[in-house]
């Protein structure tokens, strides 16, 4: 079976450390078995590991351990250790350094092995984790043959973290323990995109089934984590392996995490935000997000699987067959409240049962603002505003919305720069903030004085609200000439139609952009007529191959058939409901009204064209009525019109009813959620996984640029669906 790496044969070689700490590796990885009470545990726990072994040798070490894990069993031994370890920090003594060390001994050791057993692994069920003793096994009092190991291990390393509070001596545990998280729950890279009941998961179905009262004080805490930004001991830029003066398990737990030879988990990872970054910071949001997104699969009917045939496939087993547990960790989060107002119910009145995660909104609210830039804290924002009614209603009463809006639309005016996935969560945010009536209110009253990222034009005393119209038009336009995504289209102009009916004095900009809009979109619906016609007339008596493509081009025809409709519709609740508010619009119209005629005897368009020319009708006989010295010039148009919209009382006005769209996720959304999540976490965690063994989603995609096709446009899952006063969309 192979022998372990430079293992000395005797106590006097053994006597010197390095060469002790050869030799208790070696051992761990070798043939021989030890008991959970034999000695050999506690002097490779205590021993200061500070070997500098090259990839190579950590390779070979974690294969022997690989061949021989299945006889002695000590992943699963020093897992219980480090379980112990862990329950000794926690218990009323305190942390002592010498327990402190050990466990940061198990956890490196434990980190390390059970990261390459999982990306080796072959079998369905990750047997090769050997996650039990084996009968013959002696076992000490403090553990029972059928203690569960992986329960045992979560329920250790989750009480750490819900219970010891982040300091300079226990900052360098609390972030390892999460790495080790990160690793035990990578097993979700192992399955496939949607989740099946054969899944094997034991950490995360371990940490599924703790008590309520943990849950929700390790959600608390990792979201504090977030929030507070606890730096590194010794300002984090200080050699973690120097030998200066200050003893104690500190120096001891710098100098392994910073070990990248043996133990592979640097403790200073380079941030990908633009914020200054603490690790422990990003490690928590890691954990949080993959916890809260996971989702169990089990059978409805256990016997399906009990076939002597094996005939119950993956295939065979539909989604009628199979349902998903309900997610702890998610309910935590769906149910946390803001320590500022002590409240046992929620908005719409439900009484809460147990235990409430309890956590300051305003910290929050300034940390996501300041980090949005980053795909991690979008999806914490998108996990709170879609799922906690508290933190959205909070949101919602914050007079700075621009905290949040800002980032938001700077990082949707550099979508060439962000991914596909990154712009969309972005923008159903925008879809569900612009939701609330007041929310569209507020935000054309809070006035930027100057918006310096953007680049194509000076836009000074501009509304927040005219500057989110400008980017929402710009994101369509961008993703028509790019990306071609319809969810995109259509959630840019869903937000649009929601802010519609409470625009208030749009800027001259916003409105010239939106009737540009309409603009393109027509350029482009004609273009699409033209080719549709032609394929249909030459496609006749043609083969089943063209007829497909004609019949994707009709697809797409009647794609921005509805497109149009919506901006029409866009206007006309810009016409009837803010028109005296909105004189640049009324401009905008008038200066551009040769491109609606086309449309005008359209019969899908013509009903939506009525209030437009109604409006044109109005203010041009009062321009022919005009007397002006002079040319007409910008300015005397405007004032022309800003005198008869006080006049306006919108008489032959058609009332059409609000077009206002609800964002609603859907109900298989892990098997977008749980693949995005991990593309998230891979580039962040400190660690790198073998790609030829991920199966959660396309390697050959992973870490790709911003997608200029729709070349997987097909196959996306969605995130949700829009619904326009309760009618389903499908784009």
């Amino acid at each position: 079976m192979g022998a372990a790496p430079s293992t000395p044969r005797d106590a006097a070689a053994a006597a010197r450390p390095q060469e002790a700490a050869e030799y208790l590796i070696g051992t761990f990885v070798g043939e021989k078995s030890f008991p959970l009470g034999s000695d050999f545990w506690q002097k490779l726990l205590e021993l200061p590991l500070d070997l500098r072994w090259p990839a190579r040798r950590v390779d070979q070490a974690c294969e022997l351990l690989a061949q021989n894990n299945c006889y002695t069993r000590h992943l699963a031994k020093i897992l219980i250790h480090l379980a112990w370890c862990l329950q000794e920090c926690t218990s009323a003594s305190g942390i002592t350094s010498s327990v402190s060390l050990k466990a940061a001994n198990a956890l490196f050791i434990s980190s390390v092995f059970l990261k390459h057993v999982i990306e080796n692994a072959k079998s369905d069920n990750l047997g090769e984790l050997c996650l039990s003793l084996d009968e013959s096994e002696p076992i000490p009092p403090q553990f029972t043959r059928d203690q569960n190991i992986e329960s045992l291990v979560m329920h250790s390393v989750l009480s750490f973290i819900g219970s010891v509070d982040v300091s300079p001596s226990t900052y360098l545990l609390h972030q390892e323990l999460l790495r080790f998280m990160l690793v035990a729950m990578s097993t979700q890279l192992l399955a496939g995109p949607s989740p099946g009941p054969k899944d094997a998961n034991p950490f995360l179905d371990a940490a599924m089934t703790q008590e309520s009262s943990l849950v929700s004080s390790v959600v608390q805490r990792l979201l504090l984590n977030y929030m507070i930004w606890p730096r590194a001991p010794f300002g984090g830029a200080s050699n973690p392996t120097s030998d200066d003066s200050q003893a104690g398990v500190l120096q001891r737990v710098g100098s392994a995490a910073a070990n990248i030879v043996l133990f592979p988990f640097s403790y200073l990872v380079p941030s990908r935000d633009e914020v200054p970054r603490s690790p422990l910071s990003e490690c928590s949001l890691l954990v949080l997000l993959v916890l809260i997104h996971y989702r169990k699969c089990l059978l409805v009917d256990e016997s399906i699987t009990d076939r002597s045939d094996d005939s119950a496939t993956t295939d065979t087993l539909s989604k009628e067959n199979t349902y998903l547990c309900d997610n702890p960790y998610c309910k935590a989060l769906e149910n946390a409240r803001d320590v500022e107002f002590d409240r046992s119910v929620d908005v719409e009145g439900n009484a809460f049962n147990g235990p409430l995660v309890r956590i300051p909104f305003a910290s929050l609210f300034d940390t996501l603002g300041m980090c949005l830039v980053d795909e991690t804290a979008v999806l914490l924002l998108y996990s709170l505003v879609q799922g906690n009614s508290g933190f959205l209603e909070y949101v919602l009463v914050r007079t700075d919305i621009d905290t949040l809006l800002m980032p938001i639309l700077e990082t949707l005016y550099n979508a060439s720069r962000r991914s596909s996935n990154h712009i969309y969560m972005l923008l159903i945010m925008l879809l569900i903030l612009s939701q609330d009536s007041s929310f569209n209110a507020s935000i054309h009253k809070l006035m930027l004085p100057s918006v310096p990222w953007y680049q194509e034009r000076r836009l000074h005393q501009t509304s927040l609200g005219s500057l989110m119209v400008i980017i929402l038009i710009r994101t369509v336009k961008y993703n028509l000439s790019k990306l071609r995504d319809v969810y995109l289209h259509t959630n840019c102009l869903a937000t649009l139609a929601n802010m519609a009916p409470h625009c208030h004095r749009l800027s001259a900009y916003a409105s010239e952009r939106l009737i540009s809009l309409f603009d393109m979109l027509s350029r482009k619906y004609n273009k699409l007529a033209e080719q549709r016609d032609g394929k249909i007339h030459t496609n006749k008596g043609s083969s089943q191959e063209d007829e497909g493509l004609a019949e994707d081009m009709s697809t797409e025809f009647y794609i921005y058939t509805d497109f149009l409709r919506i901006v029409l519709e866009i206007l006309n609740e810009i016409l009837t409901y803010a028109l005296p508010r909105n004189p640049e619009v009324v401009y905008a119209i008038m200066h551009r009204q040769e491109v609606f005629q086309p449309f005008k005897n359209h019969p899908r368009f013509n009903e939506l064209l009525e209030n437009i020319y109604t409006v044109l009708d109005f203010f041009n006989s009062r321009m022919d009525a005009q007397r002006v010295d002079g040319e007409w010039s910008v300015e005397k148009v405007l004032q022309v019109i800003i005198n008869n919209c006080r006049s306006w009382r919108g008489d032959g006005m058609k009332m059409f009813t609000q077009l206002r769209f609800t964002y609603e996720q859907e109900s298989q959304s892990e098997e977008f959620f749980i693949p995005y999540v991990w593309r998230l976490v891979l580039p962040r965690c400190g660690f790198s996984f073998d790609p030829s063994a991920i199966t959660l989603f396309p390697v050959d995609l992973f870490g790709e640029p911003p997608r200029e096709s729709n070349a997987e446009d097909a196959n996306k899952p969605q995130v949700g669906e829009l619904k326009a006063n309760g009618i389903d969309l499908e784009p």
